[in-house]
């Protein structure tokens, strides 16, 4: 089994510039949630719960997951010294395993990169979420700079509503929401969100 490397990097995960970056996400995730009260929210790929964290006004109830055993750790340790009554941080890997978890607003946020099988991951989605559900995802734009065996250099907005309509998501809206500096894999680049029904 190949070692995960979140495993290594979740105790000291939160770096200044990652909770900056995940305040961006937040706000733009926010705006797309507004109207989403009384649903159940999962966020696949959480992390140490960055993003999904400050969502959970916006949400019945929370389920964060990851891959990495330490960040799911690290995460149900924040929701607990927060007194957060309706999030819980599960392990899980969606590429291994199709999980007995639904909701009814999908979040994954800087996660497909990340993920060599994209339609396969997004397959694992579709069916975790709920019949009218919602699948927010945020992600890098197609960037040309950056070249890594392990990591997509982000996508067109084309390649991603192609991979969500073949899956069976429907209306599908995406729109670049932020250009930054160093952001990804310390180049200049620009971050997209798409929201999809099922």
């Amino acid at each position: 089994m190949e070692q995960n490397v979140f495993e290594q990097l979740a105790k000291r995960y939160d770096s200044e510039d990652r909770i900056e970056l995940a305040n961006v996400i937040v706000k733009e995730v926010k705006s797309e949630l507004q109207s989403s009260k009384s649903m159940s929210l999962l966020d696949y790929g959480s992390g140490t719960g960055l993003v999904s964290l400050e969502l959970t006004d916006l949400a019945d109830s929370i389920v964060l997951v990851d891959s990495s055993k330490q960040m799911t750790d690290v995460a149900q340790a924040k929701i607990n010294n927060r007194g957060i009554n309706n999030a819980k941080a599960v392990y899980s890997d969606f590429t291994q395993e199709t999980p007995a978890l639904k909701a009814d607003i999908i979040l994954t946020s800087l996660v497909l990169l990340h993920i060599p099988d994209t339609k396969k991951i997004l397959q694992q989605l579709f069916q975790v979420l709920n019949s009218g559900g919602k699948l927010i995802i945020v992600d890098f734009d197609k960037n040309d700079k950056i070249s890594h065996p392990k990591v997509h250099n982000g996508f067109t907005h084309e390649e991603m509503k192609n991979y969500l309509t073949e899956v069976g998501f429907r209306s599908t809206q995406i729109k670049t929401f932020h250009h930054g500096t160093r952001i990804f894999m310390n180049q200049d680049a620009s971050m997209f969100i798409s929201s999809s029904m099922k």
